[in-house]
């Protein structure tokens, strides 16, 4: 029986293509960098951002100084334009992203976020309206590990007292999550709402004919009540 529902957070619950988008490309324009040049140096930071190691500014200050670009104004106009982007994400979370949160708490079951992010994106969740909504919340820059490694998934198993075959994890499949989490012993399938709005090169990951997918939030729903065989409910809350 599924006790838990685990989620990833963006092209899952709320996605980047919704409003301004700011991505490396538009950084490159906006030093006067070709894309491919800029993307190379920007990409090395890239894991230790994730995991905590490197706030934006401070990746931002590598990458500029290393390309002989840096100064400290532009360091801000970047991070800023990188929040006012991500503040158009936040301020567009689907109505049906917070009916599916609420129907399973409703119904019982504990409600898990597993996410790989950067500095700025951590600060967004945290003050979002869905943080409340989980139970238990595994951010790489916070944790110091990121999806794919089993450690992430472990950790937050432990924190929603609960083993894997009782939990669903949900995600785009980013990040070779949904491999991962079925490795650990988890279902997983895979979201497919957001996926027509990502375009190249950031489309994290293409549809996978080795998951199921739900194609809208609420088939969460439907779906955990056809693998229980019985409305769906969970007995740990």
């Amino acid at each position: 029986m599924i006790k838990a529902v685990i989620f990833d957070m963006f092209e899952t619950l709320i996605t980047l293509f919704e409003g301004r988008t700011y991505f490396s490309e538009d950084i490159a324009a906006d030093v006067g960098l070709p894309e491919d040049f800029f993307r190379k140096e920007w990409h090395i930071t890239e894991p230790a951002r994730t995991r905590g190691e490197y706030t934006i500014e401070e990746a931002l200050t590598i990458t500029l100084k290393k390309l002989g670009i840096y100064s400290a104004d532009l360091v801000q106009q970047i991070a800023k334009k990188r929040r006012d982007a991500l503040g158009d994400t936040f301020a567009a979370i689907p109505d049906d992203t917070i009916r599916l949160l609420k129907t399973l708490h409703e119904k019982g079951l504990s409600v898990g976020l597993i996410s790989n992010t950067f500095s700025d994106e951590r600060d967004m969740i945290r003050s979002s309206q869905l943080n409340p909504l989980f139970d238990a919340v595994m951010i790489s820059y916070e944790q110091g590990i990121c999806k794919p490694d089993p450690a992430i998934f472990n950790a937050m198993m432990k924190a929603l007292n609960v083993k894997a075959d009782e939990c669903l994890y949900v995600g785009d499949g980013g990040s070779r999550e949904l491999f991962a989490a079925r490795e650990i012993g988890m279902t997983a399938v895979q979201c497919t709402w957001f996926h027509d709005r990502a375009f190249e090169p950031h489309i994290p990951c293409p549809l996978l004919d080795e998951f199921p997918h739900v194609d809208t939030q609420m088939d969460v729903i439907k779906f955990i009540e056809n693998l229980d065989g019985a409305p769906a409910s969970g007995n740990n809350k």
